[in-house]
């Protein structure tokens, strides 16, 4: 008999047809009345499959009591919550390591977009404004200053790639790394060095809108700032304040608070890029990640070791 699954949110369709091949799959997200559904599935659920924007509420859980597994598509498990599924001898798996080039890879596009001001030159041409005078001038990219907040496998990735630009590399973590590049105590201080301060830490209630009015007023009317993290890491009223003020010169983000709602004051600035939380969105990372989940899932109904288990 195939296990009982629990899509929250729609999947790669590589991916979806490959977990309708192995298990009973539900669409959660297509239920009309979700309190109907989960009166006549709950009992039986034993798998969640679940992206890293979204994880489980803590609400659903508690109405699975059959759940054995929480398979996260995606890197970030900030919406799951831990303890309480290690007290419930609930599984928790995500997709670690095969998205962390690509993240990077955008973050670097994501700087030279913002400092040279690749959205607009593309806008000012397609629109027909050429002819009528050239954009102001934009920001070097080489030879500046770059904070890293946050220094694990993805925050090293960019520094990385930044060594190509003949960068200044420094960082803020919680704990130290080995690297040749120097340590800040705090993002703040991290933030009134750099010229461009990347996010790339994870989400926590210790980070929640860490990227705050003090934060961005050490970064200062030329400094830019970069987000490939999470929305929840950044103060969003602060920073609209900041850029609409001219109290930061810029900001690349590709996550929100509130995705996929993007607060409208982002839309009328002209010194901000924003993309649509998509990082790790390559048809070879998405394959990878696919696999991943599939491995997990199949390696627990099976008993064996989960290759990427967090709980």
């Amino acid at each position: 008999m195939t296990a009982n699954i629990l899509q929250l949110c729609p999947l790669m369709p590589a991916l979806e047809k490959a977990l309708n091949e192995r298990f009973t799959v539900h669409r959660f997200f297509e239920a009309g009345d979700p309190d109907a559904f989960l009166g006549e599935h709950a009992e039986r659920l034993r798998g969640v499959v679940t992206g890293g924007h979204i994880g489980i509420p803590a609400e659903l859980a508690a109405r699975l009591p059959a759940l054995e597994i929480v398979a996260i598509n995606g890197v970030g498990f900030d919406k799951v919550d831990l303890t309480e599924a290690k007290r419930r001898g609930v599984r928790v798996s995500n997709t670690p390591d095969v998205l962390t080039e690509d993240v990077a890879d955008l973050a670097i596009g994501l700087i030279v977009s913002a400092l040279r001001q690749i959205p607009r030159g593309h806008e000012h041409v397609r629109a027909g404004r050429w002819p009528s005078g050239d954009l102001p001038l934009g920001s070097k990219v080489s030879r500046r200053r770059y904070g890293i907040f946050g220094f694990g496998r993805i925050g090293q990735a960019i520094a990385r790639r930044l060594e190509g630009f003949d960068a200044e590399i420094a960082y803020a973590s919680r704990s130290a790394v080995e690297t040749p590049y120097p340590r800040f105590d705090t993002v703040a201080d991290l933030a009134g060095w750099a010229d461009v301060l990347v996010v790339a830490a994870s989400a926590s209630p210790e980070t929640r809108n860490i990227i705050d009015a003090q934060v961005l007023d050490a970064l200062g009317p030329k400094g830019v700032l970069v987000n490939v993290a999470r929305g929840s890491l950044v103060d969003e009223p602060a920073l609209l304040d900041a850029l609409e003020q001219g109290r930061i010169a810029g900001a690349a983000l590709d996550v929100f608070a509130d995705e996929p709602r993007v607060p409208e004051r982002f839309f009328t600035l002209p010194n901000v890029v924003l993309t649509p939380h998509m990082a790790s969105a390559t048809h070879e990372t998405r394959q990878a990640m696919a696999d991943l989940v599939l491995a997990n899932l199949d390696a627990h109904f099976a008993g064996r070791e989960m290759p990427t288990a967090l709980v």
